[in-house]
Parts: structure tokens; sequence; C-alpha cells
């Protein structure tokens, strides 16, 4: 048995991934609260319905619905959001220097990497160039947002497990 304040990765993975899970929630309500101002046009499709069709298509042989469209990107973006607080709760544990500015570094890094990076090198958005400066502003707060709400979460559900044992 590991002594209470010893780094547990499992653990990290553990209370990394609620904590993403509710901060995924969080961003989701922030950004339906703030749509994009002259962000994607109705005939845009989401990035999260684009991998989820693509995810359905691809492995399962399945072309989705509209209606499971609806269904799919919401838990494509919800997956996202899980894994990346369990990676960082795991990260934490680790190298706890990650945690140092409370998930800020963790949000503004996802936003750089998924979303100005990979999310339209993979085709499924057009080139940041492409959009204004407030939908990036738009976008890198609400990934601030996701920050924050996961490494606060991770810490509260950290010392209640810990304090449990």
């Amino acid at each position: 048995m590991q002594p209470k304040n010893e780094n547990n990765i499992a653990l990290g993975l553990a209370v990394g991934a609620v904590g993403g899970l509710l901060a995924t929630w969080v961003m989701s309500q922030y950004q339906a609260l703030f749509a994009s101002p002259g962000g994607s046009s109705d005939e845009e499709e989401p990035a999260t319905v684009k991998a989820a069709t693509a995810i359905s298509t691809n492995i399962f042989g399945h072309k989705l619905t509209p209606e499971e469209r609806k269904i799919a990107g919401p838990l494509v973006h919800y997956a996202f959001g899980t894994l990346n607080g369990a990676a960082y709760g795991a990260l934490a544990e680790t190298l706890p220097a990650v945690t140092i500015a409370g998930g800020l570094l963790f949000g503004a890094s996802l936003w750089l990497i998924a979303d100005e990076a990979a999310v339209p090198a993979l085709g499924m958005s057009k080139s940041p160039a492409n959009y204004p400066l407030s939908t990036h502003l738009y976008s890198l707060t609400s990934h601030l947002l996701y920050g924050l709400t996961t490494d606060l979460t991770r810490r509260v559900v950290r010392r209640l497990t810990v304090a449990v044992r």
C-alpha cells in the first residue's frame, strides 16, 4: 500500500478523467452562452462531428445519420476532454510542475496543439489564418476555462480520495 501523499499514476488518471469530464461540460456551457463571434457558419460542420463521422465510417463501416451525428459529435468532444484530463492527471502525479499555473498552461497547450494545429492539419477545419482574431480568442478562453476546471476538479477529487483512504 502506498503512503497517502506519494505520487500515484492510477489515481492521477482517475481524478484527471473526472476533472476533464466536468471541464468539458463547463466548456460546453461557456460555448453555448458565448457563441463564437465570426466563427463557424451554419454550413461548417464542427470538427467533433467530422471526427465522429470519420471514426464511424472508417472503423465501423457505418455512415452516420443526421440524428446520429447530433449525438456523436458531443460524444467525441466529451471523450476527448475526458482523455486529456486523464493524461493531465497522470502527468500531474509524475511531473507536478505542469500544475504550476493551475491548469492554464494545460488549457492553452491543448488549444494550440488541438484547435490551432491538429484539427486544421487533419482537414477538420479551415486554416487558422481563415478565422478572425475574435474566434481564436473565444476558443482560447474556452480552453483556459477547461484547463482551470480540470485542474481544480482534479485537486479537489484527489484530496477527497486520499482523505478517505
